[in-house]
């Protein structure tokens, strides 16, 4: 019986190197391949890939045994949701046309079995992170898409994934540890959004430390984690979200 929603995120396809992420890429349609016997939609919650870009006639080379997965998954009539990430966000039509993914710029909300969850990739979300935020809407107007558009393919992408690379390492200490309830931007982003409407769960990537943490009196604030170093992934069944480990 296909009655399980399945969440993964920040897969980082691409990084550090070809080799390390094939590894990665093998692994993650290894799983998909596991989860679709009993998976009623699956959510991919953003940086899928460590950098993406789509020419009007071309796309970065790689991530086929994925994209095959993928559409094979989608084929056989299985939802499968892909979130924007702040790594992939130039994302536009080539992969829900040739996969079949339902693709998302902004959080949603959805609800199973009488609970309601708030599903996003997280980035820029919360205090904080002001540089970002203004970064983001400039990465996100399609002047800045025309812009990139101009380069040579061969010399955007490798600026992107170069570019990619330093962010990584910037954020890479903080990632590996808790900062506490208070200093945690999504945590305080879910109490706030309870001071307007209730939510059961808060399901966000881009944080890439696995977490739950309980932001109200019946809410959680979950964090799905990553496949860089955790290999961790959500499950909800018949309402109650559980965070696994991969192989645990």
């Amino acid at each position: 019986m296909k009655n399980k929603v399945y969440f993964a995120s920040d897969f980082h396809l691409g990084a550090p190197n070809f080799e390390e992420s094939l590894v990665r890429e093998k692994k993650v349609v290894q799983w998909l391949e596991e989860v679709r016997k009993d998976a009623s939609e699956i959510f991919l919650v953003g940086d899928v890939f460590d950098f993406w870009f789509e020419y009007k006639r071309a796309v970065p080379r790689g991530f086929t045994r994925l994209l095959g997965k993928i559409s094979e998954i989608t084929d056989s009539g299985i939802p499968v949701h892909w979130f924007i990430g702040n790594h992939d966000m130039w994302i536009f039509d080539y992969l829900p046309q040739e996969c079949g993914i339902t693709l998302h710029r902004a959080p949603i909300v959805r609800e199973w079995n009488g609970k309601k969850y708030f599903i996003g990739h997280g980035d820029g979300l919360g205090p904080g992170d002001n540089g970002y935020k203004i970064l983001k809407k400039f990465f996100a107007s399609n002047f800045c898409q025309w812009l990139f558009a101009r380069l040579h393919p061969n010399f955007g992408i490798w600026l992107a994934q170069k570019s990619s690379g330093y962010s990584r390492s910037v954020s890479g200490e903080s990632d590996k540890k808790f900062l506490g309830e208070e200093n945690e931007w999504l945590a305080v982003f879910a109490k706030e959004q309870l001071q307007k409407e209730h939510f059961d769960y808060f399901i966000f990537g881009h944080r890439h430390l696995p977490m739950q943490i309980k932001v109200g009196e019946s809410s959680e604030y979950i964090n799905i984690g990553d496949w860089l170093h955790h290999y961790t992934y959500g499950v909800m069944e018949d309402g109650i979200f559980e965070l696994k480990k991969l192989n645990a």
